[in-house]
C-alpha cells in the first residue's frame, strides 16, 4: 500500500512524514468514531493521541499488502483492533507515553463532534460520513490557496456559495455586480472553480488509496456515505 507517492522500500523519515501529514489532517474521523463509542471528551482525546502514537512509532504498514486496501479503511481497523486491545490494558500507562505525535485540538473536536447529529449513526458510520466531509473539507481550502496566491481571494469568497448545491439568495447577477464584472464572466468562473474542485478532491482522494484505479471507487464509496 502507498499513500503521498511513498512505498514501504522509503519508509524512512520520508514515509513518516507523509504518515503524519494524513493523520494531522484526518484525526477527527477518528475521534468522532471513539467518542461515539461511549468514551468521554477527554478519554477519546487520549486514546485517539494514544493511538497515533502507536501506528506512528510501530509501523502498521509493514504487514499491508501494497495492492490492496485504502488507508480510510485501514486506518480504521488499526483504531479498532488498538481499542480492543486497549480494553484489557491499564490505560493511564498506555496513552501515548506523554509523546503528542499528532496534534489535536480537543476544543475544537468537541465543539464538532456536538454538532454531530444525534440520530442512529453508529460509530462506523459517523467516521465514514466525517472522514468524506474533511476530504471536502481539505479540497476546498486548497482550492481557497490557490486563489489566495494568485491574490484573487475576494473573488473566491463572493463565488464559494455556487459550489454548494443551494446557493440561497445569492445570484449571479449579484456577484458580478460586487465584482465589477458580467454575469457572464461570473458563470465561466464558478465553472472552472467546480472543476478546478473536482480535480483537487480527486488529488487528495488519490493520496489515501493505493491505485489510481481506486479514485473512481473511492468516490461513490464517500458519496454513499454523505447520503447515509
Amino acid at each position: 500500500m502507498e499513500y503521498r507517492g511513498v512505498g514501504r522500500s522509503e519508509f524512512g523519515s520520508k514515509a513518516e512524514q507523509a504518515l503524519a501529514s494524513l493523520c494531522e489532517v484526518y484525526w477527527y474521523p477518528l475521534y468522532a468514531f471513539v467518542r461515539r463509542q461511549g468514551h468521554s471528551p477527554q478519554d477519546a482525546q487520549d486514546l485517539t493521541q494514544a493511538f497515533f502514537a502507536r501506528f506512528l512509532e510501530k509501523d502498521y504498514l509493514k504487514d499491508v499488502d501494497r495492492q490492496k486496501g485504502k488507508f480510510r479503511s485501514f486506518l480504521l481497523a488499526s483504531l479498532k483492533h488498538f481499542l480492543a486491545d486497549q480494553r484489557d490494558r491499564d490505560q493511564a500507562q498506555k496513552r501515548g507515553g506523554g509523546k503528542a505525535l499528532v496534534s489535536l485540538d480537543a476544543q475544537t473536536a468537541e465543539t464538532r463532534y456536538l454538532l454531530e447529529p444525534h440520530d442512529d449513526l453508529t460509530p462506523d458510520k459517523i467516521f465514514e460520513r466525517r472522514w468524506a466531509l474533511t476530504l471536502l473539507e481539505q479540497a476546498m481550502a486548497r482550492l481557497r490557496e490557490e486563489f489566495t496566491l494568485a491574490g484573487k481571494s475576494e473573488f473566491f469568497d463572493q463565488l464559494k456559495v455556487f459550489m454548494a448545491a443551494e446557493k440561497g439568495p445569492v445570484t449571479y447577477a449579484g456577484a458580478a455586480a460586487k465584482l465589477s464584472t458580467t454575469e457572464a464572466a461570473v458563470k465561466m468562473s464558478v465553472q472552472r472553480m467546480r472543476r478546478r474542485y473536482r480535480e483537487l478532491l480527486r488529488a487528495e482522494i488519490a493520496h489515501t488509496v493505493a491505485r489510481t484505479e481506486e479514485i473512481d471507487e473511492e468516490l461513490r464509496h464517500l458519496a454513499e456515505a454523505l447520503r447515509g
